[in-house]
């Protein structure tokens, strides 16, 4: 029997083998998504995706008191059958045969279900967290081996390139596991991993083409299982960079679609607009809105059309799959304003329906902290639809920490712009659930933001660890990478000494300068910090208005304070601290927790360098 299928995506062939399904007279099945399902689920219902020449034009029996077969849906296109099926809660773990018939032609298929895995799972993301950023290409190289797979269309390897590959893998990221718990992080977040066989700039994930295989040049779905666990015997969590909005050209569904609609398609080639605004705009124009929403991100990325019920069923359950495939723990949901927020609402209803504690934080790249807060849920600013979501990637008060930094200390700048974002907390439901960050694969690196300068970095370092909401860290912002997004290659660098024949090595002290070992000591100290005391996870904030260029702030709860103060002039400055005295009222010492020494104020004032912060635990 001829399998007609990718020649890259091996372990469908071994998995179909292992199925035992039986062709006759020439009929054959090439795909079956989701690959199992199990039993005990939540919800009964399931929808599966049956892919083959003709397949459509059968009928169909399946042979299990267990699971019921409650609709054949036949759509446009006659190599695909969508069948709507209900998992009995009597149902036990095992294969289900499938018969398909047209005329005197059969065709059986098995189907699993598996017992549910009660391993530690869908924890969710929280503040108590932080999360660590990997590009998986460029951070390291465990397996050799996989560094180029035939059959695939990007067979580029080349260190030397921005935007070829250069060989990272799951393998290298579980060989460093060790030095990331050292550092501090609680959570990994990786670029997408699922199998991107796009003909140029394969690397970054973003276009997937399979939805249940990770890509073979990353290794295995087994592989990406073991990373989850390692993960969780270290008290740490998994976070999946999921992308709804669009999958890549070379999708096998955008290469022989299942119906008209299953894409967002136009008369000819339109991209969207890129303007948020357009969404929640009362007086927008609905074609405006329909480009914003309905538009391709890039002429390689087709447009999911999210009001499909069956692109609606095909996303939902390959995202509940792989929950409980890999044990993971939140998803970072990519491009979230160009999706549909009806559909979107639905969909985390139906996760939330079987992992409660699940979370979920949105890209909103968009400009204004009411832009931002439209796409949360909760309708507090007057959304039409709820769309369910609980933190977004707070690119506001990431604008704010550069202007702070970078601008001169007016009003509308500087520490004031820092201390004004935080301000508008109010129009968000849960303001601790945004995730903070300095940089990410998509902006600049910090310390080039700064102008190298490592006061300034220091600062945005310490106010990051110590603010509200979940740190980010992109991979290398603790030993100083640097470069700015122009092009974006250029923020995607191999992590020196993750790959073979790198002349240093800058997971170890060892291989690092002075200047990046200095870096590592101080984010160390304060994620661990962070780690070790709740004050900073979820205590109170409580913020003062700057004044001369110099920004205050305080954490705290029933049993712990933590002052932050913030130079944002390029001149020393002398800081009283009797106007804090609703925090720092009968006060006996400052513990300064970078250098881990207590100091005692003289005359209950403080001095600062320029651009320097200082993070104090108050002894009372």
């Amino acid at each position: 029997m001829m399998f007609k299928i990718n020649k890259n995506i091996t372990t469908v062939i071994v998995a179909l083998t292992v199925l035992g399904w039986s062709p006759l007279l020439g009929q054959s099945i090439q795909r079956v998504e989701p690959l199992n399902w199990w039993v005990g689920m939540e919800n009964p219902t399931l929808q599966l995706v049956v892919y083959g020449p003709q397949i459509g034009k059968s009928e169909v029996q399946v042979e299990d008191k267990g699971i019921e077969l409650v609709k054949i849906n036949r759509v446009e296109n006659p190599n695909y059958l969508f069948l709507d099926v209900k998992v009995a809660a009597s149902a036990q773990p095992g294969w289900s045969t499938f018969t398909f018939r047209q005329g005197k032609k059969k065709l059986t298929y098995r189907y699993e279900l598996k017992q549910r895995d009660q391993k530690v799972k869908a924890q969710g993301v929280n503040s108590a967290d932080l999360i660590y950023l990997i590009m998986p290409d460029r951070f390291a190289n465990g397996n050799k081996a996989n560094d180029q797979v035939k059959g695939m269309l990007d067979m580029s390897l080349n260190r030397d390139s921005m935007y070829l590959r250069h060989g990272g893998d799951l393998e290298g990221i579980i060989g460093k596991l060790d030095y990331l718990q050292d550092l501090g992080v609680t959570s990994l977040w990786l670029t997408p991993v699922l199998t991107n066989d796009m003909p140029q700039a394969s690397y970054h994930g973003y276009a997937n083409t399979e939805t249940y295989h990770i890509d073979p040049r990353f290794g295995s779905n087994d592989t990406y299982v073991q990373l989850g666990e390692q993960l969780h015997r270290r008290q740490m969590k998994l976070i999946f960079d999921v992308v709804p909005n669009h999958i890549g050209s070379y999708h096998w569904t955008v290469k022989d679609k299942p119906m008209a609609d299953w894409l967002n398609e136009w008369p000819s080639y339109t991209q969207t607009s890129y303007k948020d605004q357009t969404v929640f705009d009362p007086y927008a124009s609905a074609d405006d809105k329909k480009k914003m929403v309905k538009g391709w991100f890039v002429p390689t990325m087709p447009d999911m059309n999210e009001q499909n019920p069956y692109v609606q069923n095909y996303l939902t359950q390959s995202h509940i799959w792989w929950i409980e495939t890999a044990a993971i723990d939140g998803f970072r949901i990519d491009t979230y304003p160009y999706n549909d927020l009806d559909f979107m609402a639905k969909w985390t209803d139906r996760i939330l329906q079987e992992y409660p504690k699940f979370t979920f934080f949105g890209e909103t790249w968009v400009h204004g902290v009411a832009n931002q807060a439209y796409f949360l849920g909760g309708k507090r600013v007057g959304q039409d639809v709820d769309s369910k979501l609980m933190g977004v990637t707070d690119f506001q008060l990431n604008y704010a920490i550069g202007d702070a930094l970078n601008q001169k200390t007016e009003w509308t700048a500087g520490a004031n712009k820092l201390y004004s974002t935080l301000a508008s907390d109010f129009l968000y439901p849960h303001p601790e659930q945004n995730v903070l960050f300095l940089d990410n694969h998509d902006k600049d690196r910090f310390f080039s933001v700064v102008g190298e300068n490592v006061q300034k970095y220091k600062s945005a370092m310490a106010w990051l660890m110590t603010t509200r909401g979940i740190p980010q860290l992109y991979y290398g912002a603790e030993i100083l990478m640097k470069n700015f997004s122009n092009p974006d290659g250029l923020l995607r660098e191999d992590f020196q000494g993750g790959f073979i024949g790198d002349k240093s090595n800058k997971f170890t002290a060892d291989g690092r300068t002075k200047a990046e070992q200095d870096m590592w000591n101080y984010v160390q100290t304060l994620a661990n910090y962070r780690k070790q005391h709740t004050v900073l996870q979820t205590g109170k904030t409580m913020q003062y208005v700057p004044e001369d260029g110099v920004y205050v702030y305080f954490r705290y709860n029933e049993k712990q304070t933590v002052m932050v103060v913030m130079n944002c002039n390029d001149v020393a400055k002398e800081l009283k601290l009797d106007r804090f005295r609703e925090r720092n009222n009968q006060v006996k010492s400052y513990f300064d927790i970078i250098q881990k020494q207590e100091t005692n104020p003289v005359d209950h004032s403080l001095k600062l360098d320029a651009y320097e912060t200082k993070v104090f635990e108050l002894k009372f």
